[in-house]
């Protein structure tokens, strides 16, 4: 018992800055009160003493705002950080040295009882603010799991899933995906690998057509330049009425609306 209060005490000191004691993390830390309180919990649940269990939850949850069933397993040095508002389910499983922010829901879509209906989160995997990851599949070992992000598939193992519904960006994918992007001018992930994978993909192909009415404006600039050099054709035979020869394509209002 006080071999893993140690462990979550380093872990949290490790993984936050704000943390300046072991004795700040010992009193100040909901996220490792919950935990504590799960364990006491769980420990009934598993011996039988399924109403025990149920009230040390409830116990926890008005201590700490964090409610997690007592049926949920939970590895080692688990860092639920802030943590208001988390909701852990009955079959959700966790692994060991994940990290999970306030608001995270790891819930259940089905009614079957007995079933398994809640995520099993590999380990090393980090849940983001407000994420809700719904249904009984597994988050592969070291995913990322962006915040307020849907997530109701499989993640595989080192993958990042954001957006609602949730998108899976897998790392090798996105690095061929980068280079192919960089040939042709533009970064789709330029910004942050975390961000919005469709908001990126929008912001490039705005930037894409940018260049192109640039480029357009100029041949009509030159084509208007060699008309006029033309005695038999007055100075704009050559270029239509309704040609651009400035610019008139917003690229930064477009992208102040994707972001």
């Amino acid at each position: 018992m006080f071999s893993r209060l140690r462990e979550d005490i380093a872990c949290i000191l490790e993984r936050d800055p704000a943390a300046r004691s072991s004795w700040e993390v010992l009193t100040c830390y909901p996220g490792l009160h919950a935990l504590v309180w799960h364990r006491a919990a769980h420990a009934c649940w598993r011996r039988g003493w399924l109403w025990l269990g149920r009230f040390l939850s409830h116990l926890g949850r008005m201590l700490t705002g964090i409610e997690i069933h007592p049926g949920a397993t939970i590895g080692r040095r688990v860092f639920i950080d802030h943590g208001m508002g988390v909701v852990i389910g009955e079959t959700a499983e966790i692994g060991d040295d994940c990290t999970i922010y306030q608001g995270v829901t790891l819930g259940g879509t089905s009614l079957t009882k007995g079933a398994k209906r809640h995520p099993t989160l590999g380990r090393g995997v980090i849940v983001g603010a407000n994420a809700q990851v719904l249904g009984g599949f597994t988050v592969g070992d070291g995913a990322r799991i962006g915040s307020g992000a849907v997530v109701v598939k499989p993640v595989p193992a080192g993958a990042t899933a954001v957006g609602n519904p949730a998108r899976i960006i897998e790392a090798d994918v996105d690095a061929r995906r980068e280079a192919a992007a960089a040939k042709m001018g533009f970064s789709a992930y330029g910004v942050t690998q975390g961000d919005d994978p469709i908001a990126q993909a929008m912001k490039g192909l705005i930037d894409n057509a940018a260049a192109h009415e640039h480029q357009i404006a100029l041949l009509w600039q030159a084509i208007e330049k060699l008309g006029s050099r033309t005695r038999e054709l007055p100075a704009d035979a050559c270029v239509p009425q309704d040609a651009h020869t400035t610019e008139t394509f917003d690229a930064e209002r477009l992208n102040r609306l994707v972001k």
